[in-house]
């Protein structure tokens, strides 16, 4: 049996175009997760600079996806798994860093990212309430973000790095909720990629995050 729920300016969405959409999206998402090990183990040699080369074309990437949705799906997708590839290389250096330094905080690291994707996930993929709202605060949060970090390269602040990773997480619990529940309200399957797209940076940031935290505590 097909239910219905109606959204605001969403129109109608049916269970089976949310169910749909939903298995599209994770499925991009674990694509691009696959695609983005696949460049760090690739760039696990590669230096710092070609890194920086690598995080400009990930991100043009990513400005494509916006222009080619419009007009083909599969240079869509392709783009993302440009993107997931790039990014991977982009990081590998970093990644290979904490590797060699002490292994079991990757798996730390990965462990905590998919615990807290999966409560912020779940909690924005239920909820009934709009968040919306939420999204101007947290854009606005990570711009004072970039900026605080800015200011931790030239000035030392005691406990700045946890400082600075524990309100990433804050912030990106509240993009995580965001995206989930337009995952949950869109009706349109073409967005899948795109939703991937933003899901897939909202797991790599919190996992970034994360390896900050515990890389400090093995420090400690």
């Amino acid at each position: 049996m097909t239910g219905s729920v109606m959204y605001p300016g969403s129109g109608t969405v049916t269970r089976d175009q949310t169910r749909t959409l939903f298995a599209q999206t994770m499925g991009y998402v674990a694509a691009t997760a696959g695609v983005f090990a696949l460049g760090a183990y690739l760039g696990r040699n590669m230096a710092y600079g070609l890194g920086f080369v690598g995080f400009i074309a990930a991100f043009a990437c990513l400005i494509g996806m916006r222009f080619a949705a419009r007009r083909s799906q599969p240079l869509t997708v392709g783009l993302l798994a440009g993107f997931g590839l790039l990014i991977g290389l982009a990081l590998a250096p970093v990644l290979s860093y904490y590797a060699r330094m002490d292994p079991r905080i990757l798996w730390q690291a990965g462990g905590a990212t998919a615990l807290f994707i999966a409560a912020f996930g779940t909690a924005g993929y239920a909820t009934r309430r709009d968040l919306s709202a939420i999204a101007r605060v947290c854009f606005w949060a990570l711009l004072a973000l970039f900026a605080l970090g800015v200011v931790l390269i030239f000035v030392s602040i005691p406990h700045g790095s946890l400082i600075y990773s524990v309100l990433g997480l804050v912030i990106f619990a509240g993009f995580t909720l965001i995206d989930f529940q337009r995952l949950r309200r869109s009706a349109d399957i073409g967005s899948a990629p795109l939703l991937a797209a933003s899901i897939f940076l909202d797991i790599l940031n919190v996992f970034l995050f994360f390896l900050q935290i515990f890389s400090g505590q093995e420090k400690d």
